[in-house]
């Protein structure tokens, strides 16, 4: 899996709250965090990863995961989707 293995990673409270409100599923959450295409570091101990998503092969949008990889277990902060593709 490369440098980088989020599978054992957690949920903080804030996040679930996040993802709930913008439709994101833990599900699909986990299945970036199983095969992270872009890690990009943020700061000091946080990465995000985007991914390009595509539940239904008709909505495509991109998704960020933040995470706290300073932990003893990596800790995912936030998610977002956007539909800006192109930027």
């Amino acid at each position: 899996m490369g440098e980088w293995d989020f599978t054992d990673a957690v949920f903080a409270p804030h996040a679930l709250q996040e993802m709930e409100r913008r439709g994101l599923s833990i599900v699909d959450v986990r299945a970036v965090l199983a095969f992270p295409p872009r890690v990009h570091h943020v700061r000091e101990g946080r990465v995000v990863i985007t991914a390009l998503f595509d539940p239904t092969a008709r909505s495509q949008f991109v998704m960020g995961v933040f995470i706290d990889i300073d932990r003893a277990r990596p800790v995912v902060v936030t998610a977002y989707r956007s539909s800006k593709i192109k930027k």
